[in-house]
Parts: structure tokens; sequence; C-alpha cells
């Protein structure tokens, strides 16, 4: 049975408009009441309702913290309290400029709210054991304060790196000196290699003294706390879990780690971030290189190499979501936010908002952390976004692929925009950005349709601003959804649309002058878009099936093939063509075809008269010959290597006495 709910809105102190009747309908709401200060005078309407059987939904996002608690007391005192969701439409809708188009403002926040009531996809949880034991490595001085700082929470082992005095050893950790020369690992996990390392003699009167240094030492440890000064230990080291860097350049910063430090001891839970198919993954075959577009784009170093596929280390994975975004072959997908619920939301808000006013809306991906931070200043102080722009709030803009802004296009928006945060986060996103783009200039669009921008830019109206782009159907997975979209925007699918390097998309070009037809690239091809003929010499190639890997290529021993990245949307690329053949040699023994004729007419014209096996001997004739036919001609002939001659005649007494 469907839930009966309650829609609580708030005109935020009569700045915003709303119509409450919409979003009632759009919410499934059994009742709208909205009022003016629902976190002020009128917060008795919600002390109300929370009390009450309703699910409760409350749009205000600012103070969903005071509602949250306000429930929480309400529970503890009635013993009850109604299921509660808050969703923010004032800063990402209702705070518009003056100017601003009321029904496109109403139409936003009804496709938030649309959006809002899909279902949240299920994220699996592991758990990581820290016990609390500490490495610091650092200078003398900032080393030891740190351990001071957190000695009472985490056992500590200071690393020193350089040659400062020590008055007193301390019974609240250890210290040792020497120079780090490897991590890994994350929270709970750590791994350490020291060079040079000397331990601490804490006994003697006088000047402490150290061992004799180690040529190498391992450590292992739940929290580092690196204190060098220089570059950090890991690559993005601010999504490294356990991990602490202190910026030398900031004041502050060893009571600002210490602070966060202390906590991580305990059992954890952790986001495992995403899902993994190895049979899918095409990062190579029988030691031959392929796909590697995952290892190009971890920040982290997450992933690594496992022969035939990938890996992924779930305690270090932040969940940017990169892998899953240039993965050609859906082998890593996210569980946060899978694939098909962010196409399912884009779907939903573009629907209501054209059932709304019948025109296009643009979309903006942003980061649920600065990208949201600027939103919320700029609809409190500046013209907030553009009346006809909706947001979508992720952990990391880096999870958007070509395929997520193309399902934007295919859903009727009339532009998708990615909110940047850092130059980082413009330089993992430009690579699926341009490729996004080249497909539909490709198909006669203009490119500007998708594009990074800055927090100064989403407050301008867009250049398709009152476009009405018809929706296509949102089913598949990235490759169907790339392709439809694309095709829905084309009016000439006959000719191929050329895409950047690397592209996941294209087909292969085949020298024929110097391929054998040994089929190598066939055996060893990870989706099957190569195959060969069941009756002659030939390569078959299915282009719809090619996602560019390159094992074809490096396993080629006459590099005689080339990736050719494009994307051809007619029919003949769902079906198989020949890409090169031959006719085959037929045995001139039984007639049987085997072999490719060039090859067999190449051997014999290598060897005959020019080795001393074929030289004035019948031998060449075995080359051209099948394998039974050669195995019987071998056999029966008067060379045959088997053949003993004739048998003597047995000699008897009688031919030894006439002797």
């Amino acid at each position: 049975m469907t839930p009966r709910k309650t829609l609580l809105l708030c005109s935020c102190d009569k700045t915003q408009s709303l119509d409450a009747e919409a979003l009632k309908r759009v919410a499934g709401a059994e009742q709208a009441i909205q009022v003016d200060q629902l976190c002020g005078s009128e917060m008795p309407v919600a002390v109300e309702h929370l009390g009450a059987t309703n699910e409760l939904i409350i749009a205000c996002g600012q103070q969903a913290g005071l509602f949250e608690r306000l429930a929480e007391e309400i529970a503890a005192e009635i013993q009850h309290s109604a299921p509660l969701a808050t969703i923010d439409l004032r800063d990402r809708a209702g705070w518009a400029a003056p100017e601003a188009r009321a029904d496109r403002v109403h139409a936003k926040q009804a496709a938030l709210l649309a959006a809002a009531q899909l279902p949240a996809p299920l994220t699996p949880l592991k758990t990581i054991q820290s016990n609390g034991v500490c490495c610091v490595v650092g200078p003398t001085d900032a080393a030891l304060k740190m351990a001071e700082l957190v000695s009472d929470e985490l056992g500590v082992t200071c690393i020193l790196n350089d040659q400062g005095p020590i008055q007193l050893p301390s019974a609240d950790y250890d210290v040792a000196k020497g120079t780090l020369t490897e991590a890994r690992g994350a929270l709970g996990a750590f791994e350490l290699t020291f060079s040079g390392l000397q331990t601490l003699n804490p006994a003697g009167r006088g000047g402490l003294s150290y061992t004799q240094p180690q040529a190498t030492a391992a450590s292992e440890c739940d929290v580092f706390i690196d204190l060098r000064g220089g570059a950090p230990a890991f690559p993005s080291h601010e999504k490294r879990n356990g991990y602490f860097w202190a910026d030398p350049a900031k004041a502050g910063e060893l009571e600002r780690i210490a602070l966060t430090a202390r906590e991580r001891v305990g059992e954890f839970e952790k986001t495992v971030y995403f899902k993994l198919e190895p049979s899918l993954c095409a990062h190579s075959r029988a030691k031959q290189d392929g796909c590697t577009r995952c290892l190009d784009v971890c920040p982290t170093e997450a992933i690594f190499s496992a022969g035939d596929h990938v890996e992924i280390d779930s305690n270090i994975c932040a969940g940017c979501g990169s892998c899953a975004a240039v993965c050609p072959t859906s082998a890593v997908t996210m569980t946060e936010t899978p694939f098909e619920s962010m196409t399912r939301a884009i779907d939903v808000l573009g629907k209501t908002y054209r059932e709304a006013v019948n025109e296009s809306p643009r979309l903006v991906f942003h980061s649920l952390g600065a990208g949201q931070s600027a939103i919320e200043t700029l609809a409190r102080y500046g013209a907030g976004l553009a009346d006809d722009l909706i947001p979508i709030g992720l952990e990391h803009v880096d999870r958007i692929g070509h395929a997520e802004l193309l399902a934007c296009l295919g859903a009727g928006f009339a532009e998708a925009l990615i909110l940047v945060d850092t130059p980082a986060d413009r330089e993992a996103i430009t690579p699926q950005l341009e490729l996004a783009q080249a497909m539909i200039a490709g198909a006669g669009q203009s490119p500007d349709r998708l594009r990074a921008v800055t927090i100064e830019e989403i407050s301008q109206p867009g250049q398709n601003a009152g476009r009405v782009s018809e929706p296509v159907l949102l089913v598949g997975g990235r490759r169907d959804i790339t392709k439809v979209a694309v095709g829905a925007m084309t009016t000439d699918h006959s000719t191929p649309i050329a895409l950047p390097t690397g592209a996941p998309y294209g087909a292969i070009d085949i020298n024929a002058d110097q391929c054998t037809l040994c089929l190598a690239c066939v055996s060893l091809c990870p989706t099957g878009a190569l195959g060969d003929h069941p009756d002659r010499p030939e390569i078959q190639f299915t282009e719809n099936a090619c996602v560019q890997c390159g094992v074809c290529e490096s396993t080629c021993p006459e590099n005689a093939i080339a990736l050719k990245p494009q994307l051809d949307l007619s029919k003949e690329a769902l079906s198989h063509r020949a890409l090169h053949g031959e006719e085959p040699f037929e045995c001139i023994g039984c007639g049987v075809p085997f072999g490719v004729a060039s090859t067999i007419n190449r051997i014999v014209e290598k060897l005959e008269g020019k080795h001393w096996m074929f030289t004035n001997s019948d031998n060449v004739q075995l080359v051209k010959m099948c394998d039974d036919c050669r195995v019987k001609a071998q056999y029966h002939g008067d060379d045959a290597p088997m053949a003993a001659g004739q048998r003597p005649r047995v000699r008897t007494s009688d031919d030894y006495l006439d002797s």
C-alpha cells in the first residue's frame, strides 16, 4: 500500500515562490501545507506532523539537522515519530534572480521533488578495524609534539628524519630514526618501509643513543601521520583514509590533524563504492596489453593489474567513479549512484520540467562539497541558479563520463554542464567531455551544449534557452544509451563519426599485404568483436562490440592492425563483416582445402631450390599437402624415414655348411 504523505513547504520568510498544488501532486502527498517560518515562529506545525503517522517531507535543506533532532526528541517522548525526509528547494530553485520566470522556477522545484521520490540504491558496506597503532614520520620537534597530542588515544611510534636532540625519553610513545622509502595501504592496514632505521635506547645515563642502522625495515600501522613537509606519500592524499599530511605552509596543522587522528580507533563502516566483473574486463589477454583506461585515471592508485583483468583495493578506493566513467565494457560499475539510477533521475527531472512549461531545461552536475556550498552562497548573495538550470549533486564530478552527458541530451535537456571545483576536476573530466563533444559535433549539434563551467556561469541563461528537444528512451547500458542519444541527433547514419584517440568505440584497419591470417587477434579478442569464418581463412569484425582495447594490435606478430576510433551508427555496425580473407590452399593429394594460399605459396617459394632438404627431391610437395596426406606420403614413400628396406633372408645351417 502506498504510504500516506504530508508535504511541509516553507517560503523562508516569503523570499521564494511555491506552487503548493503542483508540488503536492508530484510528491504524491495527501496534503501540502505551506508556511513562512517553519524553523521559527511556525515550528509547532512541524512538531504536530512529526508526531503524526503520515510520512513527512519537509522542503528545507538548510535546517534539516534541526528537524532531525526535533524528530528524535518527539520519538523519545511519545515513542513514535513520523518517517522524515528533507529536500532543498530554496537554494537550488526558489532563490532565483528577480527577472526569473515563475513558471520555470515552479517547474524546477517540481522536477527536484519528483527525482527525490525515486528509491535510493542499496550500497554495500565493509568493516575496517583500527587498533590505534599510529606512526608519525617527520622532524623531531613536530613529530614529538604530535605524539604528545595524540598518545593518550593512539599507540604512537615516532620515526624522526633529522638529527634533532631529544632530552628525555617518554614512556608514552616510542622513538626511532629513519628515512621513509615506501608507503602502501589505508586506514587499519598501512605498510611502511624505511631505510637506515635506528631505534632509541632509553636505558643508561647521559645522552640518548640509538641502535645500529638497519638497511631496510618494514612496519605496519593503522594511522599514518606524515609531517615530513615534502610531497605527500600518496597521490590524491586527501582521499586516503587514515593518512594525514601536514601542509607546512599552514598554521595550526598539528592541532587540526591531531583532532581528527585521535578518532581513528575502533570499527568503521566503509562504503564499497564499486562492483567489479573480471570476466568483462578487457585489460589483457595472454600477457598482451589491452585496455588500461581505469588504471590511467584512478587518482588514488587503488586499481592494479592482476593478469588478464584488473583488481581494485576497496580500502583505498575513495569512490570518485572515474574508473566506471571510462570503462568501455562496464566491468567496473558504481554501487553508489549507479548509472541506471542516474539515468532514471535525469529522465524524471527532464520529463517533469517539460510537462510543466513545454520547454527543455538545462542540467548541471556539481559536487556535494564545494559545489553545493558555492550554489548555496550564490543563491543567498547572488542571482542564484538560472531559472531553467536543474542541479544534480554527486560526491565527485569525476564520475561523469560521456555516457552521462549524452544521456542528458537524450532525456531532452538543452544543455548538460559540469561545475568544476578545482583544476584537478577539470583535468579529470576533460577527456570524457571532449569525447562527448566530438560525438554531438559529428551529429550536427553545437559542442557547447556540453561543457565545464565555473560558478559565475551557472546564473547565466543558456544559448539553448527555450529549446524543445524530443527525448529518447533511456534503456540499456552506457554504450546503448550513448548510441541511441547520438543517433537521435543525426540524420546521416551512414557516415561514421570520427572520435579522439583513445575513444572506446571504433573499427580496426588490417594491412592485407602484411596479414598472414594467423588469427591470433581473433583468439585473444576479449569482447568477441573479431571472429573467423568457419569455411575459409577470413577475419570477421563486429564494430558494435569493439571497445578499442588494443589487444589485437599488440598481439599481431606482423603489426598489420591499426585502431580506428569512430562511432558507426549504421545497422552494418551490428553485423559481421569481412575485414580480410583469402582462398584456402587445396591439398595436392586429396583436394581438401587447408591453410592460406598465399602463405603456402610463400613457403614453397622460399624453400624450393634454396634449401638442401628441398633441392633435387620431392620434399617440397609435402608442404602442399594436408596433414593426413603428408603423413601418408612420408610413410609410403621410397625415402620414408621409418622404412626398414627389404628384410634379409634368414641364414640356415645349410648356408653355413655350403660356405
